[in-house]
């Protein structure tokens, strides 16, 4: 697909002020997975829904939870985006194949699976995709273990960067279970692929329990394009119950991060709609503040 001209215009990485606001809010489509899955609405319908539901305009789509993309598809989203007023930010990928695998031929196979992604997030308007970093197999777990994973994923994602640079989209990485959830190990591969449109999506959650989530984020925030406040529940005064989301929003902002700030609502207690409206009126606070 031909990349739009709007492409140069990009969010940049972090330490750029958006608007001049402290941040800018976007909605992680995933926080409507359950709605999709049970075919309550569609991907199609994300733009609207965030922008009537919850006055969001930034949109994190989710490749899982699209219909076939073709070129008509991908005009009819594309309209519906800017009847409401909506801006694509990132597209999460999934199921592209294991970036990390030991079979080179596996690993670029799985970097090359992405690149439609990259052309689908440029014909979008978005800065990022959001990749995942596994090895397909058994995880990784002593020292000389890690480092070979961590060479056999420079390779994939340095090549799959290098396509991302043509579109000026970042190929970012969350942490996402596993060994990604590692903060250490992800800084390392940062500064092994040291390209200007790679980087990390830091994750509020998806830490094992002994990690210090605070500390990780703070570790991740300087090679961060992106920031998923993923959440699960929220008390009446607006407090996240299983975090401190004041003291993860002011790591956020002292590592001088001011774009956009995701909502992921992955919670039990509220339906999806009320998590996501509980977390928006929590931002829209921090904004105010």
């Amino acid at each position: 697909m031909a990349v739009p001209a709007a492409a140069a215009a990009r969010l940049p990485a972090a330490g750029v002020q958006s608007g001049g606001k402290k941040f800018r809010i976007s909605l992680a489509e995933w926080s409507l997975h359950r709605a999709i899955f049970s075919r309550l609405m569609t991907n199609l319908e994300f733009p609207r829904i965030a922008r009537e539901q919850f006055g969001i305009e930034g949109l994190e789509f989710v490749n899982g939870l699209w219909e076939a993309p073709t070129a008509d598809y991908l005009r009819t989203l594309k309209a519906n985006m800017k009847s409401t007023g909506t801006t694509g930010v990132l597209i999460m990928c999934d199921g592209e194949g294991p970036m990390g695998n030991p079979d080179k031929a596996v690993r670029l196979r799985a970097a090359d699976n992405h690149r439609k992604w990259i052309d689908f997030a440029a014909e979008l308007g978005c800065h990022s995709i959001r990749t995942n970093m596994f090895a397909g197999g058994n995880e990784p777990k002593s020292e000389p273990e890690i480092a070979t994973f961590l060479s056999h994923c420079a390779e994939s994602f340095h090549r799959l960067c290098e396509y991302g640079q043509g579109a000026k989209i970042n190929v970012i990485i969350e942490n996402h279970g596993g060994v990604s959830s590692d903060p250490d190990v992800l800084v390392r591969l940062m500064k092994m692929v040291n390209l200007p449109n790679f980087g990390t999506l830091p994750d509020f959650g998806n830490f094992a329990k002994e990690t210090d989530r605070y500390e990780a984020v703070r570790k991740l925030m300087p090679y961060a394009k992106g920031v998923s406040l993923k959440c699960y529940d929220f008390t009446p005064n607006l407090k996240e119950t299983s975090m401190d989301l004041d003291r993860l929003m002011k790591i956020v902002a002292d590592a001088g991060y001011h774009d956009w700030v995701g909502i992921e609502y992955e919670g039990e207690r509220l339906t999806e709609f009320e998590g996501i409206q509980a977390a928006k009126r929590y931002l829209d606070k921090a904004l105010a503040a």
